[in-house]
């Protein structure tokens, strides 16, 4: 691996963070009709009627008299109408809650999808709601690295040249996949806001997020792959054990607080990147199975 392309992975991830800053205090305003924001809330003034309000990462407040003609929409907040507040359409609340004071008006379906449980919701829960936050993420994370063993072994018997596939297109290429998964995330981003401005796609968002998931977790084991070999000399240990040892290290790494979260973010970014590079890029990669 040459410094070159460790530096251009570097640049290209810093990209990425600063994009996604940047974009989480930008308002999106289509038209002068539909309000959205990323990593942040949405509220629709008085009197104002626009089209569609949507938050990623925030709550929409419908101020008083103010009026949505088709979707109120909040992922990660809640729908909060004011007194006097109308949504001549929808509103949904993906983790939250719809939350309407007297005269306010939702003239079409009104639904959840998740609920908070009051956990790690406000600074005042105090240091309990952290530790009993972190000990679900904490039991999630290994039970997720029991599905992702099981699932890269498997695909290491009956596809062995997949996942070396991938950590051979990360080796040789570590820029190039850190680009191709800012692309990837950036395009499912843009197709989700797509979706979520029409009446006909929000049904299809949670095939997009699935997809995206599934396309991240596939290209994981590519990299959780890629740091068992990069740690394990190829002629001491199989590809299973390499996997196996990369996966060990990711695991506990995930488990540091705050830097977990980096982890994965990073671990799902070049994951992204060597399966859509190794799908689409010309230049097939020359593999070492021993």
């Amino acid at each position: 691996m040459k410094w070159q392309q460790l530096i251009l992975a570097f640049i290209a991830t810093i990209c990425l963070i600063f994009a996604g800053n940047a974009l989480a205090q930008t308002d999106i305003n289509l038209n002068n009709t539909n309000l959205i924001r990323f990593g942040g809330s949405v509220t629709v003034p008085e009197n104002q009627v626009v089209e569609n309000a949507i938050a990623f990462g925030g709550s929409v407040t419908v101020s008083s008299k103010a009026k949505v003609l088709d979707t109120a929409i909040a992922f990660g907040g809640d729908v909060i109408m004011k007194q006097g507040a109308r949504v001549e359409g929808d509103a949904y609340s993906f983790g939250g809650k719809i939350l309407q004071e007297p005269g306010a008006i939702v003239g079409g379906e009104r639904a959840t999808f998740s609920d908070r449980h009051g956990m790690m919701y406000g600074s005042d829960r105090g240091k309990s709601s952290f530790f009993v936050h972190y000990f679900f993420s904490a039991i999630f994370r290994a039970c997720s690295a029991v599905v992702a063993a099981i699932l890269g072994l498997i695909i290491l018997h009956t596809s062995p040249q997949f996942l070396p596939s991938l950590a051979t297109k990360l080796r040789q290429h570590p820029g190039l996949t850190a680009l191709w998964g800012i692309g990837a995330i950036v395009s499912f981003v843009f197709a989700g806001v797509f979706l979520a401005l029409t009446l006909i796609g929000i049904p299809l968002i949670p095939i997009l997020s699935l997809t995206a998931v599934m396309t991240a977790l596939v290209g994981s084991l590519g990299v959780t792959l890629f740091v068992g070999q990069a740690l394990v000399s190829k002629g001491d240990r199989s590809l299973q054990q390499q996997f196996l040892i990369g996966l060990a290290i990711l695991t506990v790494l995930t488990l540091i607080p705050f830097f977990g979260g980096l982890v994965v973010c990073l671990v799902n970014l070049f994951g992204l990147g060597a399966l859509l590079l190794w799908q689409f890029g010309r230049e097939k990669p020359q593999i070492a199975t021993e």
